[in-house]
């Protein structure tokens, strides 16, 4: 008997970008006493994901992570820009047909103890989405459960038990086959780990990286923890304060990072050697998205601060010297000053 494959192989490699940010802003009005003021949550973001790549997004929290993630996802609603999955306008598709952007992107959550019913058994979780985008063969929704059961490591029989009756790291696996059901081409994945025992991390981390390259769909991994992006990523962003500050492959974000920002971040990496190489540390916390300084937004904390960082504009986008895949917002580029801090050796 020929064996029937229920999850898409994974594609041919395409030119195509799966996820398009562009220019995206998401700004608030927000009253203190009988003011208003704007807080601007994300402010001129711009990202792409292809099929089988995984961007990692990477900052302090606050920094506009999750508000970004709830875009994509079209659960928030944005000021201005773009966002376009599979080549579909996200606002557009959530309005004239909601069921085909879940079909395009799905999210696994940070809380695995939160993100499943009680009351409702494994089989039940997994077989809604199922019935909602239109299957209706018993047999054939079935199959498919079991199916994706196995593919994140769970026995069949699972599927007649409920949430309360596994670890958290089992209740993961869980959302994950839930997301996954319905063949999405992107995955969202906002802190899939940070809830979990670290014995458990690294088990969710290979299996997430396995189903991305078996199933070739483009992954977003937003994370504060740098070791679990280093792991798993093939681009890191790293956001700051509502913009993304420097981005580029993860080996260029790691050995040389252009920005003092993203030095400081890695220099907070636990390393018994790190006092030996004297990292760059960041001072004092970030400021409030309600009043942010004038110029770079990390001037009050960055150590190598000088007045073009504390005047003007937001910097532009400057690109690595002979590596245009690799840039950063930082005036000490633009006035070739900028020296790579070895905080990794």
């Amino acid at each position: 008997m020929t064996e029937q494959v229920f999850l898409s192989p994974a594609p041919a490699a395409d030119t195509e970008d799966v996820l398009a940010v562009r220019d995206l802003n998401i700004h608030y009005t927000v009253r203190e006493g009988f003011r208003k003021k704007t807080l601007k949550a994300v402010n001129g973001v711009d990202l792409s994901i292809r099929a089988g790549e995984c961007l990692g997004l990477v900052g302090e929290s606050g920094c506009g992570k999750s508000t970004l993630a709830s875009a994509i996802m079209g659960l928030v609603p944005y000021t201005s820009g773009s966002v376009h999955v599979a080549g579909q306008d996200v606002p557009t598709a959530v309005k004239n047909d909601p069921l085909s952007q879940a079909r395009n992107v799905q999210m696994v959550f940070q809380d695995p103890f939160a993100s499943l019913n009680p009351r409702r058994s494994v089989r039940d979780a997994l077989a809604a989405p199922l019935r909602l985008h239109g299957m209706k063969d018993k047999a054939e929704i079935e199959a498919r459960v079991v199916d994706m059961l196995t593919k994140v490591g769970m026995k069949p029989e699972a599927a007649d038990r409920r949430p309360h009756e596994f670890s958290g790291g089992q209740r993961q696996r869980i959302c994950i086959a839930r997301a996954l059901i319905v063949e999405p081409k992107l995955l969202v994945c906002d802190e899939p780990v940070s809830a979990l025992d670290v014995s458990i991390r690294a088990q969710i981390i290979n299996l997430l990286l396995e189903l991305k390259d078996e199933l070739g769909i483009a992954l977003l991994m937003i994370s504060h923890d740098l070791g679990v992006v280093e792991h798993m990523s093939d681009r890191i962003a790293v956001m700051y304060l509502g913009r993304i500050v420097e981005e580029g492959v993860w080996s260029d974000i790691f050995t040389k990072p252009l920005h003092p920002y993203t030095q400081a971040l890695i220099a907070s990496i636990p390393d018994p050697l790190a006092a030996e190489r004297h990292p760059r540390r960041m001072q004092g916390e970030a400021p409030s998205p309600l009043k942010p300084p004038s110029g770079c937004a990390f001037n009050p904390r960055c150590p190598s601060v000088f007045d073009a960082c504390r005047q003007g504009d937001v910097p532009d986008f400057t690109k690595a010297t002979g590596n245009p895949s690799h840039r950063a917002r930082c005036h000490l580029l633009e006035h070739g000053s900028q020296k790579w801090v070895p905080v990794l050796g």
